[in-house]
């Protein structure tokens, strides 16, 4: 007579990673078709998100203007043409300086370069080859190369017209949504808040609230330390005698919507620009500044400005810029930091309970009332 056998006993924490695992897979597989959809659908996917951050910068000055009795639409109009207006007045106030210094900015940085090659290899205090230097540099070159063009579909290039033609559409595409975001945001989300069950829509509503919040905070913050960082790295380079200080400031704040990677890229941009045109002292004083700057914003500029708008911890914003350039190029880094933002703080909100209140925003969904 045989004695039963006993069921064979499944460890635990295998099991729960086994589990786990085969969630990442599923998540991995969806998130890698919503790449190529994006990729496929960039003349759309590209005005929905330019119209999304139009709306959410013009917002407050469309709410301002539908408070001194201007209808939802007159008031998304006069927003949309106040905006193109200012920046006609940036552009004819800053282009004449641009464009005298802008063709030498590639020159001056590549001067640079080879100068502190030639330094590498002559005075170092390691031996330090000529040929090793030059093929990190041709590396360093192909690979930027690589992250601009990713984001062309399936890395051919596009002739000029189709490129004409796809801004055009795009810019057009991109004025209509805004318009329309501004206009009807609220009702938007109401839309979307009817396509689910009644006892989810308050979080649904919520959810919509806390993204608009999110993405709000992202464009005050990276806009507030882009002029910040600017306005100090280029009293740096001007009262350090250096040159393309204009173009060095422009680049600077643009810098600063990639967060972490961008302050650092403009920071050593601006040295690289002063040692060709000020000498070593200039690019030793730029570099304190810069060096400054970026902790000045790290440790208390940054948590002061962004606030409880993005709530990511350092090491997730770098691992999303990374992340973001090596899948879908520059637009990727420049987008990583928002979508995960908005992400992370919409799930949040979606887990909270019920009765708990959503992070209160200055400025409701666009459109005003429902």
């Amino acid at each position: 007579m045989s004695l039963p056998s006993r069921p064979r006993r499944v460890n635990p924490l295998i099991d729960r990673l086994a589990a786990y695992s085969w969630r990442l897979i599923a998540i991995g597989i969806v998130g890698y078709a919503l790449l190529l959809l994006v990729s496929r659908l960039r003349v759309v996917v590209a005005p929905v998100v330019v119209a999304l951050f139009l709306a959410r910068g013009l917002e407050p000055v469309a709410s301002r203007l539908r408070r001194l009795r201007l209808g939802r639409g007159l008031a998304a109009v006069a927003s949309i043409l106040l905006f193109f207006g200012l920046l006609a007045g940036l552009v004819a106030l800053i282009a004449p300086p641009i464009a005298d210094e802008a063709d030498s900015i590639g020159p001056t940085l590549t001067e640079a370069v080879d100068d502190i090659e030639d330094w590498l290899v002559e005075d170092a205090p390691i031996e330090v080859s000529r040929a090793g230097i030059d093929r990190v540099r041709q590396q360093a070159a192909d690979r930027f190369q690589e992250v601009v063009s990713s984001s062309s579909e399936d890395g051919a290039v596009l002739d000029s017209a189709t490129i004409v033609a796809e801004v055009i559409t795009g810019l057009l595409l991109g004025i209509l949504l805004t318009f329309f975001m501004l206009r009807d945001g609220r009702r938007f989300v109401e839309w979307l808040a009817r396509r689910w069950p009644e006892h989810r829509r308050p979080a649904v509503r919520r959810a919509a609230d806390r993204a608009w919040t999110t993405l709000g905070g992202y464009l005050r913050g990276a806009a507030m330390l882009g002029i910040v960082e600017s306005i100090a790295i280029g009293l740096a380079l001007f009262f350090a005698g250096a040159d393309l200080v204009v173009p060095v400031m422009i680049l600077t704040f643009a810098a600063a919507f990639v967060p972490v990677v961008g302050a650092v890229a403009a920071g050593v941009v601006a040295v690289l620009v002063a040692l060709v045109t000020a000498g070593l002292g200039a690019a030793v004083i730029v570099g304190i500044v810069a060096l400054v700057v970026q902790q000045l914003d790290n440790d208390l500029l940054a948590p002061l400005i962004y606030g409880r708008a993005l709530q990511l911890h350092p090491v997730v914003i770098l691992l999303s810029v990374v992340a973001g350039s090596a899948l879908v190029g520059i637009v990727g880094a420049v987008l990583a930091v928002p979508v995960v933002a908005v992400v992370v703080n919409v799930a949040k909100e979606l887990r909270s309970e019920p009765g708990v209140a959503p992070v209160a925003s200055s400025v409701p969904i666009s459109g005003g009332e429902a």
